[in-house]
């Protein structure tokens, strides 16, 4: 490719990042504030979606910016305190959780899931393994990816079906697993469903409750929630599917929180990553719990959907570890989609860079381009 040719192109897409109109929150890193707006612009036009919000933190200061729109055919340009689904991504919330009642002693990183569960539920082992809190985080349970024999959902309520009750009926089969507990990763909401009834129970109060008081409210993320509240749809993005048609704001059951219920914003997700990179002492046994490799890939065997967003070298909790590699530093990162809206956090948090983007359509190749723009700004932006 000639430089005049790649000349052309840059300012081909920069005009048509400027026809795009993004919204752009003033940064005092402008360094910080052009890479962001930049990348966001190039994978919005990429992605085929209607909008796209992409924030970043590096070193305490950050940046946003947001192009498109919330819904199609709405002229309203996404901006840091737009409401999103985060789906997946309310796993690395579940592990912050998780890692906050390790550190204070509520509970052992290797309970057996069966200590925290209460009366009428049967955990069964497989080849002498049991099934432990840390296999659940670490995508190591070996069950399968959805509740089995899910029914009663719709289009309005497609998560009518998962109730904890049909998971306690599955658990008394005979054999759930696809392979025996801590021996491989498989990629496992079920898994998390159960780990957010764990937590629940060993903390007596509600998930939703639980998590507000021990990580939302501590960090100040006055936006994520599990489900909206009276006013917030016109302020929240609405996912399309595949082909472009809209999707409905789903109400999401206490049974899916810790998998994937949250709702959260631009500003939000970057207090999140703030603190998740932060150096002061206050949370310095937390983050050292939550950043840790529980779980590596040397002798796992299945590995399989851990991968989306780069090689999986170790799981945390709740967090893909992906190894340094070239001019990529140790990065931590978490996929998430659901009801029509893609979204992707990666971190790396040695160098106190942090980045979340996300789409609201389905779409491969958008999401493969957000994830690939978000760890290379990582990478650009990372001190070497």
């Amino acid at each position: 490719m000639t430089g005049q040719y790649c000349r052309r192109l840059l300012f081909s897409l920069m005009a048509a990042c400027a026809i795009a109109t993004p919204h752009v929150a003033a940064a005092e890193d402008r360094l910080l504030e052009e890479a962001v707006g930049f990348a966001g612009g190039i994978a919005f036009l990429g992605s085929g979606a209607p909008g796209l919000v992409i924030a970043a933190v590096r070193d305490g200061e950050t940046a946003f910016a947001g192009f498109g729109e919330i819904r199609k055919g709405s002229g309203q340009t996404p901006d840091e305190h737009t409401l999103m689904r985060i789906a997946s991504i309310s796993k690395t919330f579940c592990g912050d959780l998780m890692g906050s009642m390790i550190v204070d002693g509520t509970v052992g990183a290797a309970d057996p899931l069966a200590k925290h569960l209460g009366q009428g539920w049967t955990v069964p082992e497989r080849e002498g393994r049991t099934l432990r809190l840390v296999d659940l985080v670490t995508q190591a349970s070996g069950l399968p990816r959805e509740v089995p024999n899910q029914t009663g959902g719709t289009a309005e309520n497609p998560f009518a079906g998962n109730t904890f009750e049909l998971s306690r009926a599955e658990f008394a089969k005979a054999d759930p697993y696809l392979f025996p507990p801590g021996t491989g990763a498989f990629y496992s909401n079920w898994g998390y469903d159960l780990l957010g009834l764990a937590l629940s129970n060993a903390g007596g109060k509600a998930y939703g409750d639980l998590l507000a008081e021990r990580v939302l409210k501590p960090r100040g993320l006055t936006d994520t929630r599990l489900n909206l509240a009276e006013g917030d749809a016109a302020r929240t993005m609405q996912g399309h599917f595949f082909d472009g048609t809209p999707m409905p704001l789903a109400p999401s059951p206490e049974t899916i929180g810790c998998a994937g219920g949250l709702y959260s914003s631009a500003a939000d997700m970057m207090k999140f990553m703030a603190w998740h990179l932060g150096k002061d002492a206050a949370g310095d046994a937390e983050r050292t719990i939550d950043h840790a490799g529980w779980l590596w890939r040397d002798g796992l065997s299945p590995v399989s959907g851990i991968d989306d967003a780069g090689p999986m070298g170790m799981m945390t909790l709740g967090w893909v570890g992906v190894l340094p590699d070239k001019d990529k530093p140790l990065m931590l990162n978490k996929t998430g989609g659901l009801q029509g809206q893609f979204s992707y956090v990666v971190m790396a948090p040695t160098r106190g860079v942090g980045v979340f983007v996300s789409i609201n359509q389905f779409s491969v190749a958008g999401f493969n381009g957000m994830v690939a723009a978000a760890n290379d700004l990582v990478a650009a932006l990372a001190p070497r």
